[in-house]
Order: structure tokens, then C-alpha cells, then sequence
């Protein structure tokens, strides 16, 4: 038996089939139209009827990519996910390849493919407002990696003996590295800040090491800012949700688990809405440990808003959100970036995202650890400890621009020609401290098995 469902503007023909190991999944065909759709689903149950239906058999890119989207992008994407993966597919893939077979596509179609790319206009977007320009090596990467997960379900399927994407050579990113604020940049800028919840938002950021989604989706129920625990220096948020605005076709698409609701628009007709969902990975899910200073600010916070409902009754709409407007709708992500960047421009600090507080976090946070990477790992959320050495690689740049100047004093200002590396066997077991060393810092430095082993790791890959 087959049905008909409306996805956005198309309708889809869902049945059931039976695979090549006699295990029964549900799969559909989608239709621009409702006619072409019903004419479909009649043809398909009359042969069912008499035994005599065949599913389908991709034998051209689109036919895959549709296919690929149905059994595994509704599965594992989110909507976020979903919905740029769909608009890179239906603005690069479909039109420039998608009719082509599968049979023709190896490696050295897909090299050529991806430089033919490079050339090409890039559509409308925020980043690309005129129009003018082209499809950078940053996006013709997110498109390998559809492509190539795309081909590995083909061969899964047996649909394609070899995965032509894996051996083929990608345009390489150009990576530029982003300017960060220095803690006291950051003290500068809170010393300015007479917005009371940009204010929260850079103490929050900065000491618990928030994304920014992550900092609006914080909610008074997940925290313990007690008179007790602030005495005791054992406050704390957890960090289980997060804010985000999201397709509306996407969340329509998937009907996704990760969506704890969708908060109110007074748009009728937007193509997004925002969103209270989990967060991406299980990592990102994560209790943090913030300084008395910050927990008194949230406990002023939590004191004005309890005022604020008090006086507004029903109109207040409380979804018990740490970062509320007046009636308690969630703070949009650009309110907080556009009031940065007041801030920027009225002290001529270096012009940073947002994004960039939470590096700063991890900076300060592995300098004052003496390196205890697996601590700032837990507090930032990555999957992965190496994702933190890499917010590291700056840190020890100063130390080695730091060397760069003990030679130049010590040898060219000629106050140490022969330095001695050897003596008793006192001064032998003994470090020297460099003037303007923190001694006990360097110390945990030395002494921490995990920084030990990046030191060791970053000897073995620099070349002096």
C-alpha cells in the first residue's frame, strides 16, 4: 500500500519494500506535483497488486543524491545540517552534475568537477551580497564531503564499485588565522559595556567558555548560583541546550528529535524560526565551574527578571531563559553582535566575531592550568583534546617570539655569550628562570604529563 505526503511544496510517494536480505524499510519517491504523485502512486500499488513492481535503481547522480537524502540525510542530519547541505546540493550539485551517470564518474571526473567549481559564480548570500563572486575552496570542501558520503552509500548499496571521491584531490582552504581579543582587551571592553546583557553575555563567554548558541540557550533551572554555592566557590551552569535559527523546511523535513520547541514569530511568512534544541554532539553537553564574580552577576540578573515578571503577568512569555528580552523571548544572536561591535568601534579594539571570546577563554584558561589541556577540554565542550592544542599553537608562538628575545639580549646586546650548561651538580638538577617568568606557573607547566607530551609532539613536528 502506498500513501501521499506534502513535504513543503512537494509531494512524496511512501511505500514499503523488501531489501536484499528480506528485511522490510520504507522509502518514497518525491513529485513537484500532486497529479504526477497520485498518477505514481496508483501505478505503483497496481503492480504491487500483481506482483510485478521493481524499486527504482539510481543510474544517474540526481537519482542518487535523492536517494542519499531520503535514507541517510533524514537520519543523521540535523536541521541545520540538512538544510545547508540541501542548499549546496541543489545549487551546485543538481544543476552542474546531476544528470550525469554513474558509470561515468571516477576520480578524474570528480577533480575536474571541483576546479570547474572555482570558476563559477557563487549565488546570492550573505557573504556574497552582489552576487559577483565565485564558489570558494571553503565551499567546493562542503561539497566533497556530501559528495563523498553520497558515493560511500552507493557502494554500500552496491549501486557504485568504488568511491570516486575519496582519492580525489581538493581545492586546498586557504586558513586565515583570526585575530583574538588579549584578556585585557576583554577587561577594556567590559569597563565600556553599559549594556547590562552584553555584559552577562561577555562574562558567560569568556569564563565558561560558551558558544554563542550555547550562551542563549542557558536556562535558570540547569545552574546552582546559591548563597551557598557562591560561598563555598562551587557555582556552576550546565550547558545542555542552545538557541539557533533554523530553516523552517529543514525542521519541516525532518521532524527532528533535537528541537525542544520552536519559539514564536510574529512572521507569518519567514523562512526561518528560531529554535531551542540539544546541542550537536554528546561533548558539548557539559557542566562548567564559574567564578563568585560571575555567579553574583546572574543572581542580580535572575533578581531583575523575577521583578520584571512580577509586573508583567501573562504578557511575559517565560520560557525560563537566562538571556530574555523584556517579555522573555529569547535574545537574537546578531543583538549581541551588533552591540560588540559598538564596542569595537568606540574603543578601537581589535574587530573579533564573538566566536573569538570563547578562544580567548581557552587561552587564558590552558595559561593559567599550566597546560592541563583534558580540564579546559571539559569546560569547552570539544570532542577532542587535540581540537584544543590547536587553539594552543598561538601560545606557544609567544614563547618562541620570547626566545627570538632572550638571543638577542643575551648574545647581540652581549650579556651572556657563554651561557653555562653545565656546573655543580646542585646547579646541574637546577632550572634558570628567565627574568619576568612566573617560576610556579612554569613549574605546573613542566610537571603536567599532558603538556609534557604536547611539548614532545610539537618538538618532533616544528622545523627550526
Amino acid at each position: 500500500m502506498a500513501f501521499i505526503r506534502k513535504r513543503g511544496k512537494k509531494f512524496s510517494v511512501i511505500y514499503r519494500i523488501k531489501d536484499e536480505n528480506g528485511k522490510e524499510r520504507q522509502t518514497s519517491e518525491t513529485f513537484s506535483t500532486q497529479k504526477d504523485a497520485e498518477r505514481r502512486q496508483k501505478e505503483i500499488e497496481y503492480k504491487m497488486a500483481i506482483g510485478k513492481f521493481e524499486v527504482p535503481k539510481c543510474t544517474i547522480l540526481e537519482e542518487l543524491i535523492e536517494e542519499y537524502v531520503k535514507i541517510y540525510g533524514h537520519d543523521k542530519w540535523g536541521v541545520s545540517t540538512y538544510a545547508g547541505n540541501i542548499s549546496l546540493i541543489n545549487n551546485y550539485i543538481l544543476p552542474t552534475i546531476g544528470k550525469v551517470k554513474l558509470s561515468s564518474i571516477n576520480t578524474h571526473f570528480m577533480e575536474k568537477y571541483y576546479k570547474d567549481l572555482l570558476e563559477m559564480p557563487a549565488v546570492k548570500s550573505s557573504k556574497n551580497m552582489d552576487g559577483t563572486g565565485t564558489i570558494t575552496e571553503s565551499t567546493v570542501n562542503e561539497i566533497h564531503k556530501i559528495l563523498r558520503s553520497a558515493f560511500r552509500q552507493a557502494v554500500k548499496w552496491d549501486l557504485m564499485e568504488k568511491n570516486p571521491a575519496v582519492d580525489a584531490t581538493v581545492p586546498k582552504v586557504k586558513t586565515q588565522e583570526r585575530a583574538i581579543w588579549t584578556a585585557e582587551m576583554l577587561m577594556q571592553a567590559l569597563d565600556a559595556c553599559d549594556n547590562k546583557m552584553l555584559k552577562i553575555a561577555f562574562h558567560l563567554a569568556f569564563t565558561a567558555t560558551l558558544r554563542i548558541g550555547e550562551l542563549l540557550g542557558l536556562t535558570w533551572d540547569e545552574m546552582d548560583i546559591s548563597e551557598e554555592a557562591i560561598a563555598n566557590n562551587r557555582s556552576y551552569v550546565i550547558i545542555s541546550k542552545q538557541v539557533e535559527r533554523v530553516s523552517r523546511d529543514a525542521v519541516e523535513a525532518l521532524n527532528s528529535k533535537e528541537i525542544i520547541l520552536i519559539f514564536p514569530t510574529s512572521k507569518k511568512n519567514n523562512k526561518t524560526v528560531r529554535v531551542l534544541k540539544t546541542p550537536k554532539t554528546d561533548s558539548s553537553t557539559r557542566k562548567v565551574y564559574i567564578p563568585k564574580s560571575v555567579a553574583q552577576c546572574l543572581v542580580e540578573l535572575k533578581a531583575e527578571q523575577d521583578e520584571i515578571k512580577e509586573a508583567l503577568g501573562n504578557e511575559y512569555q517565560d520560557y525560563n531563559l537566562v538571556m530574555a528580552t523584556t517579555f522573555g523571548l529569547p535574545i537574537g544572536d546578531s543583538y549581541l553582535r551588533n552591540k560588540m561591535q559598538d564596542i569595537i568601534d568606540e574603543l578601537g579594539l581589535p574587530d573579533v566575531v564573538f566566536h573569538s571570546l570563547r578562544h580567548t577563554s581557552v587561552t587564558y584558561k590552558l595559561k593559567l592550568s599550566g597546560g592541563d589541556i583534558k580540564a579546559v577540554q571539559g569546560d569547552s565542550g570539544h570532542a577532542q583534546a587535540d581540537m584544543v592544542t590547536e587553539v594552543y599553537g598561538h601560545i606557544i608562538d609567544e614563547d618562541r617570539r620570547k626566545n627570538a628575545e632572550m638571543m638577542e639580549n643575551a648574545f647581540y646586546n652581549k650579556e651572556n655569550l657563554n651561557p653555562q650548561m653545565k656546573g655543580s651538580e646542585e646547579s646541574s638538577n637546577m632550572i634558570a628562570v628567565p627574568e619576568g617568568v612566573d617560576a610556579e606557573l612554569l613549574m605546573k607547566v613542566l610537571g603536567n604529563p599532558e603538556m609534557a607530551a604536547l611539548l614532545t609532539s610539537l618538538a618532533k613536528t616544528m622545523k627550526v
